[in-house]
This record gives structure tokens, C-alpha cells and sequence, in this order.
């Protein structure tokens, strides 16, 4: 989340007040942080009642494109996952067009962030990933995660020329065998559905103490897409449950895996195809990192992440021992 598109309340007052039925907008402000849309904070009052909502613009999302999200969060919402629902106007539109931009605003979740998670908080976080995908399934919506192998393979060219020639060793080589793996019997027998593919601690949400503590909800969905639900619990795993070497950490590991399963059991080919896919994770998000950086877009508080993370990240989950623990061999 970032400011490409700067807005003022004066440019939205008006159209809050009389298209929705939320209330007066009161104040706007940027959210800080992430590289890829412009999200904001816009505080309403009605009937002498504070709410709070994200508006969000967005700036790589086509039109045409964003439906499926918006109504993934809908659909989502309405099975009683606990994830911003899309806001519609008098008309029943949940899509607007801002600053000549795609826009929607969202209900926000309550809680905070939680960057040093405990065990106790993956369990949350896996049982509940368990339920979207399961409350998923019957979303009618189909759209690729459109930063899967085809995205790779389009970007990679592109930011071979900034790396060193053991960076472009590693990263050739891992594509070769991410190229193998999706080609694979295994890999087309995994079960797919909606997926989130970006749950990273920042988007989720927590709120409460100690053992009252619970699960505010997941959020920041515009990377999602139907893939396979071993994808989307490996980008998770990749970060909740991450070492300071890099590594997996095996307390936090095993409670989020197991909470997953105690809600949707993992199938034969998903747990030997495990290690693999934790690797596709960390280079779709190395890859992502890269063209960040090396490629990036002017924005208002933008600061682009460091790669190195993922790289350091991807070089663990190539050694089979760090990882077949949680899951079974290389495929």
C-alpha cells in the first residue's frame, strides 16, 4: 500500500455524502507502505457515529480485472470470513472510476498487525486460511494469480541484466526446475481454488490479549487468483512462520500446518509436493522484489523491500532437509 494518486477530501466529500449511504466523509489519509496501489484511510460519520472505512485506487489493476476480486471479498464476507467487504453505492456498485483510476472502498477490519508472531497466532492464521479456501470453493469467479510462472517467465528477462552472475545462476536455475515441477502429474493433481496469495503478517489483522486474543481478518486481496491452495499455504508459511536465518522456524511451522489441516486434511500429493512449492513461493516473490527495485514507479511514500530477503529465503528452501520435515521430499 502506497500514494501514486494523491487525493484530498475536497475530492471526495460530495460523492460520499450523496452516492453511498455511509455517512459524511470526515478525513482522508494515505496509507503508508506496500508498492502497489494507493490506499487510504477515509473516516465517515453518520448519525453522530464515527466508521471507518479503506478507500483504495488502483494503479496496475485494470477495470476488467478487478471484479473478481471485489467480489471474492463479497463472497467471502457473506460465508463469515472475516475480510473487508466491498462497499456499494445507492446503485449496487461496487466498482467506481477516481482521479480517471478503478476505485472501491472497503470496510475495515479491526486489530493491528502482529510482526513477531508466536505459535499460537500461525494456528490462527492456518486454521483460518483452511476455512477461505474451503468457503472459496464455491465462489464463482475464475482469474489465474497473474503473478504465477507466466509472470516469471515475462519478468525474468527483464531484470537478469542487475544481477550478478550467481544471481542469475540461482534464479535460472530455480525457474528451470519451477518449470518441471508445474509441468508435473503432481503438480496438476493439487486441488486449487480461490487463493489469496499474499498473506503476509501485514495483512492480517489480530485483535485482544493473551488468550483472549483472536483473528481481526485477512485483507489486501489484489494479488489473489484461483491457484493451488499448497501455493497460497507456502507463501504463508514462507513468512509466519520465518527464521532470522532464514530457515523455518519449527514450532511456528508445525502449528500453522497443523491447524490447516485440522480444517482441510492435506492430500498425499500436497504434502510430497510441499518442498517444492515453498521454493515457487519464495521466487515468486524474489522475482516480484527485483522488478521492484530495479524497475520501480515514482509514488508517494513508497519504499521499495530490500530482495536480498527472498533470495536469502529461496537459498534455505532449496536445501530438501530444511523443509521435508513439515512436508515429505522434492518431488
Amino acid at each position: 500500500m502506497a500514494v501514486f494518486t494523491p487525493i484530498e477530501l475536497s475530492d471526495i466529500a460530495h460523492w460520499i455524502s450523496t452516492d453511498f449511504a455511509i455517512g459524511k466523509a470526515k478525513a482522508i489519509r494515505g496509507i503508508q507502505g506496500g508498492i502497489e496501489n494507493s490506499n487510504f484511510f477515509l473516516d465517515t460519520e453518520m448519525g453522530g457515529s464515527p466508521q471507518e472505512y479503506v478507500l483504495t485506487i488502483f494503479e496496475r489493476l485494470s477495470a476488467a480485472q478487478l471484479p473478481y476480486y471485489l467480489e471474492l471479498m463479497r463472497h467471502l464476507a457473506n460465508q463469515g470470513i472475516p475480510v473487508p467487504k466491498p462497499i456499494a453505492n445507492h446503485a449496487g456498485t461496487i466498482l467506481f472510476d477516481l482521479k480517471s483510476k478503478p476505485a472501491a472502498i472497503v470496510s475495515k477490519l479491526p486489530g493491528v498487525s502482529r510482526m513477531e508472531p508466536n505459535s499460537q497466532q500461525c494456528a490462527m492464521v492456518g486454521s483460518m486460511l483452511a476455512k477461505m479456501h474451503l468457503a472459496g470453493s464455491s465462489f464463482a469467479g475464475d482469474q489465474p494469480n497473474l503473478r504465477s510462472l507466466p509472470w516469471w517467465r515475462e519478468t525474468a528477462p527483464k531484470i537478469l541484466p542487475h544481477l550478478s552472475a550467481e544471481q542469475s545462476a540461482l534464479l535460472n536455475d530455480e525457474l528451470h526446475f519451477q518449470e518441471v515441477f508445474f509441468a508435473s502429474t503432481q503438480y496438476q493433481n493439487l486441488p486449487a481454488g480461490a487463493s489469496h496469495c499474499d498473506l503476509f503478517r501485514d495483512n492480517v489483522l489480530f485483535e485482544g490479549e493473551g488468550s483472549q486474543e483472536r483473528l481481526g481478518g485477512f485483507f489486501d486481496f489484489y494479488f489473489a487468483g484461483t491457484d493451488k491452495w499448497l501455493f497460497d499455504l507456502a507463501v504463508t508459511i514462507n513468512d509466519w512462520c520465518l527464521a532470522k536465518d532464514g530457515g523455518l522456524d519449527a514450532d511456528r511451522t508445525q502449528a500453522l500446518v497443523t491447524a490447516y489441516q485440522s480444517v482441510r486434511p492435506l492430500t498425499a500429493d500436497e504434502l510430497q509436493g510441499g518442498s517444492a512449492m515453498l521454493r515457487a513461493a519464495a521466487l515468486r516473490f524474489w522475482i516480484s522484489r527485483l522488478w521492484d527495485f530495479y524497475l520501480p514507479r515514482d509514488a508517494q511514500m513508497l519504499t521499495p523491500h530490500d530482495p536480498k530477503h527472498f533470495e536469502r529465503i529461496l537459498l534455505h528452501r532449496r536445501k530438501p532437509a530444511t523443509t521435508s520435515v513439515f512436508f515429505g521430499s522434492h518431488p
